[in-house]
């Protein structure tokens, strides 16, 4: 589960995704099955969660790396770069931003 603190002893990584109603369920499959069958296998990998708006027009990906070099790695890794081809097929954008928590309140 994500644990979000302050300082934060790990890399935050925030994804969104741009797509529509009708191919937003064939991403999210996509999405979890690159979570499931390889980006969660990673080292360094802690925790990531989904989200989907209402509208089906854009999904979040919030997750956590022990270090930044962790998820540079995996996105370099041919595996990732093959499903990020079939991923950019599904949606008009994607763009993951590295980022530090700066508050948490709760």
């Amino acid at each position: 589960m994500p644990d979000i603190t302050h300082p934060s002893g790990c890399q935050t990584v925030i994804t969104t995704f741009e797509t529509t109603p009708g191919t937003c369920h064939d991403l999210l499959e996509a999405l979890q099955d690159a979570y499931a069958a390889f980006i969660s296998k990673q080292p360094g990998f802690i925790s990531a969660g989904l989200h989907v708006n209402d509208a089906q027009t854009r999904i979040a990906n919030y997750s956590q790396w022990q270090r930044r070099e962790d998820f540079q790695a995996m996105l370099r890794s041919a595996e990732m770069r093959e499903r990020n081809r079939r991923i950019h097929e599904m949606c008009r954008s994607f763009e993951p931003v590295m980022y530090d928590v700066a508050a948490v309140y709760g």
